[in-house]
């Protein structure tokens, strides 16, 4: 007996002062992969409440709301590691004297109770997890589209598999463990009393069944399943030291930086406003501050190093759960951008660059530069422009990340550097920058016409600076927004908007040909310096006709205005018409009536990302919609935080997309699928997209070579537009 705990002693020793020391350099190689980041000022301050939301985030597991058997399982393998650290100290004294428990609290029936809750709850939640990825995850026989809706594809399966294995048996060993105490106390007349259901609740019964074991075998058995234990976790500090990559392993600790650094201490995700465009120190450029800037200066994120920091601690905490990738509207209509992959192409790449560019920032300043420095992402091959330009900016991949990573922020970094330090982007791009810098609207048509919408009311719309002095002397100004202005299908919006105010005596204003394109399609292009400047002239025009209130009908200028604005000087009360629509018809200013014919409409609605995911408005459309007569809601399997894109976010509108299905069609199938007649919208984008994706199946349904069966072709209308036709009576 002596002989087995010396070797086992020896082995412990070993692989303890081996194990810790290759994990602290694997430790060390991820601090510095994450420091040759620029400064991302704001993301320590303010402690408390950043401390607050963090745990609120780990003990309620929130971005798992949608799988709650996930949560549990994730959230008991979760706990059990810091918990079960305690059998883990406590084994390395049972490798010596097999009787060896932690002073004072290594007999505490609380401690005691919660690690064998916690084990038990980890040994199934663990087992669960394993059948899930077996169940789901992508074969090799299987065609690469169907490998593609698995979460798991692009995933490392050996690394996972290998984290998964070594939970399972360091919980079943502390497990056995527990057992095997019991069975050595019960042996001991000076132990004997611990051997009861009080201090093993969980593992008497099992217990028990060892204790007919002679002591020295109880004893051998315990210091052999402590050492199996011990080497068992010391392997994994290996492995995962020799692979700082190794994101499924690393984000456990990892995750607890990246929630804590988040964008905002409130425990929303990183999605509404953008990041501004920022300097090498950090601090946000904007177009006064360009005369002051060396000439070398890089503009966004062209090389990995002009990454911030949280970015490229965003990627070392990857996962690779692929749960963005199981969202995204690009990579689910046959796109080659993944959020998952793209975020493993820069954390992978990241780990190669870092040491040289750590290495030539220390070195003595050699003439040659460094060849690892200014590697262009795109032009490099590490990041696809097909994947870059592919996405829509929904932020359905922020939503969901379990360890909170800036998706987003970081695919519009790198389009900024492509847009204007390289001039490298879409054409169909190069003619939209035309038309906003010249006309002041992505559709290159002239201002005179933003009015044409109000022809044929049977009122007058009141302009700004024209037929009122000043925006104060009403209470709200009516921003129409370029889509609501030109383009038809969002005129019936405006138009709508505009005779509901007017039947409930609510009074409002326009610029009329004073108002200019927010910039959205420029910022979400890329193009930050377009977007400065339409910014500066529409926060100038706001200020100047004295605007408090701001109802817009465009998702997307609602988030640009309330949200963005903010960053350069204009700070407005911003509300989307389905918000005040919702209130008007609360308070009974307008009065909903049935239709004619006794007859039930079916109405399905689309959540818009700009309006749900990225500023969670998601009851005053579905409250409209409840409040009008003969209108049944049925909602799409895809709503709300889980809603599906249309696919115009993003400056997607303005480009072609000819790789795999387009995303509108797609989405307008899973809405016709519920079986509605209308398609009920809440922003322009929306509406145009899916009136198109509605007229493109139905087309495919009608050709000969589809046997699919003939449906109804439901109509796409904006809830504006259905309140009207119930105000009215029709």
């Amino acid at each position: 007996m002596d002989l087995l705990r010396g070797v086992c002693l020896a082995l412990v020793v070993v692989a303890t002062v081996g194990g810790v020391a290759v994990f602290v350099r694997g430790v060390m190689r991820i601090v510095a992969t994450v420091r040759i980041g620029r400064p991302a000022p704001g993301r320590f301050a303010p402690v408390g409440p950043r401390l607050g939301m963090l745990l609120r985030e780990l003990i309620g597991h929130g971005r798992f709301q949608h799988k709650p058997a996930v949560r549990i399982a994730h959230w008991a393998v979760m706990v059990s590691f810091p918990l079960l650290f305690l059998t883990l100290v406590s084994g390395y004294g049972q490798v010596g004297n097999p009787e060896f428990a932690l002073p004072l609290i290594g007999h505490l029936p609380p401690l005691e109770w919660a690690i064998e809750a916690i084990a038990w709850l980890s040994l199934f939640g663990i087992i669960g997890l394993i059948r899930l990825r077996l169940r789901i995850r992508p074969r090799a026989d299987q065609p690469e589209a169907t490998q593609r809706r698995s979460r798991f594809f692009g995933s490392n399966q050996a690394q996972a598999y290998f984290v998964e294995a070594t939970v399972l048996l360091v919980v079943a060993a502390a497990l056995t463990l527990r057992g095997l105490e019991y069975a050595l106390a019960s042996q001991d007349p000076a132990t004997e009393h611990l051997a009861s259901a009080w201090h093993f609740p969980l593992t008497a019964w099992y217990g028990s069944w060892m204790s007919g074991a002679s002591t020295g075998a109880l004893e051998t058995a315990v210091v052999l399943v402590a050492t199996v234990k011990i080497l068992v976790s010391m392997s994994w500090f290996v492995v995962v030291g020799l692979q700082p990559t190794m994101g499924v392993a690393w984000h456990r600790f990892l995750a607890v930086v990246n929630v804590y650094a988040r964008r905002t201490a409130d425990g929303r995700p990183a999605l509404g406003p953008l990041m501004p465009l920022a300097g090498p120190d950090g601090s946000p450029i904007d177009l006064n501050a360009l005369e002051d800037l060396p000439d070398d200066v890089r503009l966004g994120a062209g090389a990995v190093e002009d990454l911030t920091w949280k970015a490229l601690l965003d990627v070392s905490t990857c996962t690779e759960c692929g749960r963005c990738q199981d969202q995204c509207p690009a990579w689910a209509t046959g796109k080659p951008l993944s959020p998952k992959l793209f975020t493993l192409a820069l954390r992978d790449h990241a780990a190669a660059t870092a040491p040289y560019l750590q290495a030539a920032r220390a070195g003595s300043g050699e003439v040659e530069p460094d060849p690892h420095a200014g590697v262009d992402l795109v032009a490099s091959g590490v990041i696809d422009p097909d994947v870059l330009w592919a996405c829509t900016t929904c932020g359905a991949c922020v939503q969901q990340c379990p360890v909170d990573i800036e998706h987003v922020d970081t695919i519009l970094d790198i389009r900024r550097y492509q847009v204007l330090m390289e001039s490298a982007f879409p054409n169909e791009l190069g003619g939209a920058f035309t038309k906003l810098e010249r006309q002041g609207n992505p559709w290159g048509l002239p201002a005179r016409a933003r009015l044409d919408w109000a022809k044929g009311l049977d009122f007058d719309v009141p302009v700004v600076g024209a037929d009122v002095e000043s925006a104060a002397d009403v209470d709200y100004l009516f921003w129409v927004g370029c889509a609501g202005a030109y383009e038809d299908r969002a005129k019936k919006t405006t138009r709508a908007v505009a005779e509901l105010l007017h039947i409930a005596g609510v009074s409002f204003a326009v610029l009329g040909d004073g108002e200019t394109c927010t910039g959205d399609p420029a910022r979400r292009a890329g193009n930050e310096l377009l977007y400065q400047m339409l910014a500066a002239q529409n926060v100038e025009t706001l200020t100047e006709v004295g605007a408090q209130r701001i109802v817009v009908t465009c998702a997307h200028c609602f988030n640009t205005i309330s949200r963005e604005y903010p960053q350069v000087g204009g700070r407005f009360e911003v509300v989307h018409h389905t918000e005040l629509l919702d209130t008007l018809v609360a308070d009974g200013r307008l009065v909903p009536t049935a239709p004619p014919e006794a007859t039930t409409t079916t109405v399905t609605y689309h959540d818009p990302c700009y309006l749900g995911r990225h500023n969670q408005v998601y009851s005053p459309p579905r409250e409209l919609l409840g409040a009008l007569p003969g209108v049944e809601l049925a909602e799409m399997p895809r709503n709300r935080e889980m809603s599906f894109c249309c696919g115009a976010g993003g400056a997607r509108m303005w480009m072609e997309e000819s790789i795999g299905t387009r995303i509108s069609t797609t989405r307008a199938a899973e809405a016709v699928a519920t079986g509605a007649d209308v398609i009920a919208t809440a922003c322009p984008y929306c509406t145009v997209m899916l009136s198109d994706g509605v007229a493109a199946g139905a087309a495919a349904a009608a050709s000969p070579a589809d046997a699919r069966a003939q449906v109804g072709v439901p109509e796409v209308a904006d809830i504006a537009v259905l309140l009207l036709d119930r105000v009215r009576g029709s």
